[in-house]
């Protein structure tokens, strides 16, 4: 039998077909186990921990407090067992059952300077009259307080060792993006070091405070981890541990750090003054929501609306209520928040330039701030304008019941004995007015941004608007002296 030709071609092609796919399976594994090894390098925390655990520190606070007075709550008052009780508390208290105690705290902190500064929560040491500050080697030392800041919660705190500390450094937290990994260390529930990981979940919370800058992270936070830093995977702090959202008490993945670049700022103060010192600007201001914007005029509802210039540094420098303020040294405004970041970071004294929209142009004015903290009582400074006429009109417009302001209802509204405007006497519960908030007793001092004291003069506002082509017309509204705009429909 003669065997069957094979053709050579086809044998030599095969080898070549597989060689082909394996150098291919090759390359593809070889792409794969490269970030594969990298990952696998980069999954123990242990040499970050490592690194920064020394700088860490837990902190006890120590707080004298009122002793008992009776069995306070072990027994009910008037039991046939409240005489031994008491006896019995007063035997371990030396027979004195109203001996004040002691009674002890738990924080975090870290170090963040060689000679012994330390940055904690201004809760965790507020009210005590000893801090006991605990090394990661076991070592302990009493701090004094430097300075603190409740609107931040930071608190800044100096041991006196004998050497040079350990220490970390901050990041620029503005750098932080969410998906990052970070680090928590602390104290939590008093259980000594710990360390926990997460990632960054959101930037620029706001919990309740006028300057905060919250980092949220799911990296596990609890009682005792206040005061605690925020590493990135530099080793380098982006946030203080200051609370946590939470219906039971104990962590479930949300947690907020105050951002580095707050902190920095606040440290920097407290180191060098003792206290904060904030600029001033000297204003009440709102957003600008986008029916506000039609009404003036607006291109964009971005920016801050001053509703009241008191006595202060702007009044000084020309802004008036109705200005809409669109930068501040350089740096466009976006909303109020922003606005009162960044005026109180801003140096005390500083001259800075101010934009503001006014009637629709723009004008610049150069603002020299004041001190926050030395202004906040301050009562805003009420301008005298003209004389109402003598007999009193009522009129509905706009939802509004109006009518002009006389001396009797000043009086009844509590308002100042010069405030001139229309009062507010009854508000059409289905009209936008209402949905808005307005509601008797309110005074309306200016519409259009221009004052108005009659009837006549809030409709030839109207007008006016109407015939500019607005839909809506702005107010200014005063409610037991705090001024608000709010910008009604022209179509009610």
């Amino acid at each position: 039998m003669q065997p069957k030709a094979v053709s050579m071609s086809n044998i030599s092609l095969i080898p070549v077909q597989m060689r082909l796919l394996l150098l291919a399976v090759l390359t593809l594994a070889f792409m794969l186990v490269q970030p594969l090894s990298a990952l696998a390098q980069q999954q123990s925390l242990a040499p970050l921990a490592e690194k920064i655990s020394p700088s860490v520190v837990n902190i006890t606070t120590s707080t004298v407090v009122a002793g008992r007075t009776g069995p306070q709550g072990i027994v009910p008052e008037g039991s046939p067992f409240e005489d031994f009780f008491r006896e019995f508390q007063d035997r371990n208290n030396e027979g004195d059952g109203n001996r004040p105690r002691r009674s002890s705290a738990l924080g975090s902190g870290f170090v963040i300077s060689e000679d012994g500064y330390v940055v904690t929560n201004n809760h965790v040491i507020e009210g005590a009259d000893e801090i006991l500050i605990e090394f990661f080697n076991g070592s302990e030392l009493k701090a004094e307080v430097i300075g603190t800041d409740p609107n931040t919660d930071i608190a800044l705190l100096k041991v006196e060792a004998d050497g040079p500390l350990p220490f970390v450094s901050f990041a620029d937290s503005d750098l932080a993006r969410v998906g990052d990994w970070v680090v928590a260390m602390g104290n939590p529930l008093g259980q000594g070091f710990s360390v926990s990981a997460g990632i960054v979940s959101a930037r620029n919370r706001a919990l309740s405070g006028t300057y905060d800058d919250y980092i949220q992270t799911d990296a596990a936070i609890n009682r005792g981890n206040s005061g605690g830093p925020l590493f990135n995977m530099e080793g380098e702090v982006i946030g203080v541990n200051t609370a946590i959202l939470s219906p039971n008490g104990g962590s479930i993945g949300i947690g907020f750090s105050m951002a580095s670049n707050v902190v920095t700022r606040v440290v920097d103060q407290l180191k060098e003054f003792g206290e904060t010192r904030r600029g001033w600007l000297g204003v009440r201001i709102q957003d600008v929501t986008e029916d506000v914007a039609e009404a003036m005029g607006l291109e964009t509802a971005s920016g801050a609306l001053v509703t009241d210039v008191p006595e202060g540094p702007a009044s000084e420098a020309g802004m008036e209520a109705g200005d809409v303020i669109i930068s501040f040294a350089g740096t466009t405004v976006e909303d109020t928040r922003g606005l009162v970041r960044q005026v109180g970071n801003s140096p005390v004294g500083e001259t800075v330039r101010v934009t503001v929209m006014r009637e629709g142009k723009s004008m610049t004015l150069r603002v020299t701030l004041g001190r926050r903290e030395e202004a906040e009582g301050a009562v805003p400074a009420v301008a005298t304008g003209p004389d109402e006429s003598d007999d009193p009109v009522t009129k509905d417009l706009l939802g509004l019941t109006l009518t002009t302001l006389t001396d009797e209802l000043r009086e009844e509204l509590g308002a100042e004995a010069n405030m001139q405007g229309l009062a507010v006497t009854a508000v059409d519960e289905t009209s936008e007015a209402f949905e808005k908030g307005l509601r008797a007793g309110d005074i309306i001092t200016e519409a259009g941004q221009q004052k108005v004291t009659t009837i006549a003069e809030l409709e030839e506002r109207v007008a006016a608007a109407e015939e500019a082509g607005r839909k809506s017309l702005l107010l200014l509204v005063r409610r037991a002296g705090d001024p608000r705009f709010v910008a009604l429909s022209l179509a009610e």
